[in-house]
């Protein structure tokens, strides 16, 4: 796809994007003509809700989904305790189909879910003769995803995940086989080694991460609350994307597999901060759910304008380029000074930066007569908290370069 000017396709698993952004399995992908609607607003592509094989209970509770809210700002995160699609294979089949008739320069990839072997092969056969271009296989619902004991994940078991993935990879003759994986686990890396060591194409990182969102304090409820009741509930939203950006590099590190990134983006700059950890396409879900499917023409356009700005002619120049920056800590330089400075013109006097550095920090500022902060630079170590709370910029780091300590 071009956009002002700018070639922002992408190769995923040999398959051609117009550009890396795609909707992952979830709500907004659950309804063909929702997917429909995706397609003509922009999406490059979307991976279907997971289904499963006709039969399969699907016991889905109402209401569903709750929130973490910081102050004003709604939506930190997302919580849900949605399972699989209640469509099964029979409807998700004629739902590729169509879309693949209706969008040929689209990608439509289905997501999957089995209990045994002759679960997974079907459901793989029967996808790939309806035209999916690649299937993804949830081996990561947080509210369990048939895995060997009850509520576990399948890609919490090392031994679990090589062998279905093998299973997938041996019904599939055209689609590429896409393992979707949780960053909950004890090493992420030793997951994705499994995943290639069964055979599989590319890996997604992550998923939503099991959690509690909070509680009614007045009636114990626990959010959702259904009845009074509820369970613990898959999170997602921008308050996951630090631990999605880690579980990516981590990968990408270690394992040579492609990777799709999901678990927190909201804006073209998160989706280039995927990139730049190694991640190819990038799936969006919880910032659709919140801002709608007119989300995608900010992230084309703002993925473009910064690709021009930088003198950046492909997308593949991005992914993985921050990793050679990523180090352990003892390899950090020891030689930096850095202190707090103060921009006047963009003070708002709001006490913020002073009562974070007097209470969290190193009682380095203080204020004035008119209110204006003033660091003092014996006290001031430029951990940068400060620039940190202030909400307009005023407050930034002067780092220079001093003489290792003896």
């Amino acid at each position: 796809m071009k956009a002002y000017g700018m070639d922002l396709s992408v190769n995923f698993c040999g398959i051609r994007f117009e550009h890396p952004f795609l909707l992952s399995a979830a709500p907004p992908t659950d309804d063909l003509d929702m997917v429909r609607r995706a397609f003509d607003a922009g999406w490059a592509g979307a991976v279907l809700k997971t289904t499963s094989v006709e039969g399969t209970p699907v016991p889905l509770k109402y209401p569903m989904i709750s929130s973490t809210d910081l102050g004003p700002q709604r939506v930190a995160s997302l919580g849900n305790i949605d399972l699989i699609s209640e469509h099964h294979i029979d409807v998700v089949e004629r739902r590729v189909e169509a879309l693949k008739r209706e969008y040929p320069d689209h990608v439509v990839a289905a997501s999957i879910m089995g209990s045994r072997q002759e679960d997974w092969q079907t459901l793989v056969q029967r996808l790939e003769a309806a035209g999916a271009d690649f299937i993804e296989c949830s081996f990561s619902c947080p509210q369990g995803s048939m895995g060997e004991r009850p509520g576990a994940m399948l890609a919490q078991s090392l031994a679990a995940t090589e062998r279905v993935a093998g299973w997938v990879k041996a019904a599939a003759r055209r689609c590429p086989v896409v393992i979707k994986i949780t960053p909950q686990v004890t090493d992420i890396v030793e997951v994705a080694q499994a995943v290639q060591r069964g055979g599989a194409d590319a890996i997604c990182a992550s998923n939503t991460i099991p959690s509690l969102p909070g509680f009614d304090v007045a009636t114990r409820t626990p959010s959702p609350g259904l009845d009074g009741k509820s369970t613990y509930s898959g999170l997602s939203g921008p308050a996951i994307k630090p631990i999605t950006l880690r579980t990516i590099a981590e990968i990408a590190r270690a394992v040579p597999l492609p990777i799709t990134g999901t678990g927190g983006p909201t804006t073209w700059k998160d989706a280039v901060e995927f990139l730049l950890v190694g991640a190819r396409t990038v799936q969006f879900a919880t910032a659709v759910m919140h801002h709608g499917f007119d989300l995608v023409e900010d992230l084309v356009d703002g993925l473009a304008f910064f690709m021009e700005d930088a003198g950046i002619e492909h997308v593949s120049d991005l992914v993985g380029a921050a990793l050679p920056r990523l180090r352990g800590h003892e390899d950090l330089p020891g030689d930096l000074r850095a202190r707090s400075e103060v921009t006047e013109a963009l003070c708002v006097r709001c006490d913020l930066c002073h009562v974070a550095c007097r209470d969290g920090g190193h009682g380095a500022i203080q204020v004035d007569s008119d209110r204006l902060p003033r660091i003092d630079e014996e006290r001031c170590v430029g951990c940068g908290l400060c620039v940190r709370v202030c909400p307009t910029g005023a407050l930034h780091l002067k780092v220079e370069r001093c003489a290792q300590p003896s």
